[in-house]
């Protein structure tokens, strides 16, 4: 039987957005417990850019040539050996490892079927921010209702999806975002958003407790005057400062926890019912990877970016 081939993005050696090419690969095989899907849209976050540049080579280290991507939705195509609970035509979202092609592989376990409510394009924002989101602010954060969170880039991918889930908890959300999503950010349900291109936050937030930080850096260094003694800052970006976190009686958290099964479930059904949006900045068909994770890199983007499989 001949082998069947598809179109994926190949990264070759590390480096900028030029070394993303697309190429005729051969189309992968479902193993024992494993199901082919062919992909509708891949999520581009910022951890592909940061693979592909060479910065994580200890963490996350490749073999060349790869195909980047963690995240997606699409339909099943085939199943392997033993696979009962989900059958070719089912629509459904997860983690794919090398998600920028035409079809991926995944086990049982790391996907989960749509309710028939829920877009593609919805889907494949679940796992690439509304998870993050729910993790750095109930899994790690404790958030609780009546309490103070301050979300920083409000408007990106995880950000846009924290504030929804915060104030629908009943907490009070204080927001950073640039000029141009102040709006978009209040839209969302924050009480407070702080231009952070004209204004310093710290002069506007005191005695939060809790900080979901996904800038990192200088933004980090920052936070901790802002947070009650015995509050927590939860990193997405890096391990956060645990010296400057016992300085300021605080407790700092690299979000690394996963959500339940059941966590995921609720958020999928927020999302299917339209109670909790979600921003789709843009979408690039797979031959323009370079220019998505372009935009990724700039970090002004508003809402997730997502790659459409079919390589139109």
């Amino acid at each position: 039987m001949s082998k069947k081939s598809m179109q994926a993005v190949l990264v070759n050696e590390y480096g900028g957005p030029n070394v993303l090419k697309a190429a005729t690969v051969e189309r992968p095989q479902p193993q024992p417990n494993e199901v082919l899907v062919r992909i509708v849209y891949a999520a581009v976050i910022p951890l592909d850019f940061k693979i592909r540049n060479g910065w994580l080579q200890e963490v996350f280290p490749v073999t060349f040539p790869y195909v980047p991507g963690f995240y997606a939705s699409g339909i099943v195509e085939e199943t392997g050996q033993g696979v009962t609970e989900l059958k070719p035509g089912d629509r459904i979202f997860g983690g794919i490892r090398g998600a920028y092609a035409e079809y991926g592989v995944a086990t049982v376990q790391e996907l989960v079927k749509m309710p028939d409510n829920l877009t593609f394009e919805d889907a494949a924002a679940i796992k690439a921010g509304a998870e993050a989101a729910w993790k750095a602010l109930f899994t790690e954060g404790e958030l609780q209702s009546g309490q103070t969170v301050l979300i920083h880039a409000a408007a990106g991918g995880v950000g846009q999806f924290a504030v929804q889930l915060a104030k629908r908890k009943g907490a009070t959300v204080i927001a950073t975002a640039s000029t141009s999503n102040l709006d978009f950010v209040k839209s969302l349900g924050a009480d407070q958003v702080i231009d952070y291109t004209t204004a310093h936050f710290e002069d506007f937030a005191q005695e939060v407790d809790l900080v979901v930080d996904s800038v990192g850096g200088e933004t980090e260094t920052r936070s901790w005057s802002v947070l009650k003694k015995g509050g927590i800052l939860v990193s997405l970006t890096q391990d956060p400062s645990q010296e400057n976190a016992r300085k300021h009686g605080v407790t700092a958290k690299f979000n690394t926890k996963f959500p339940t099964r059941e966590d995921l479930q609720s958020l999928t059904e927020l999302m299917a019912e339209g109670t909790i949006k979600a921003e789709i900045d843009s979408i690039f068909p797979l031959s323009q990877a370079d220019k998505a994770l372009e935009k990724s890199e700039a970090r002004h983007g508003r809402g997730r970016i997502l790659l459409n499989a079919n390589f139109i």
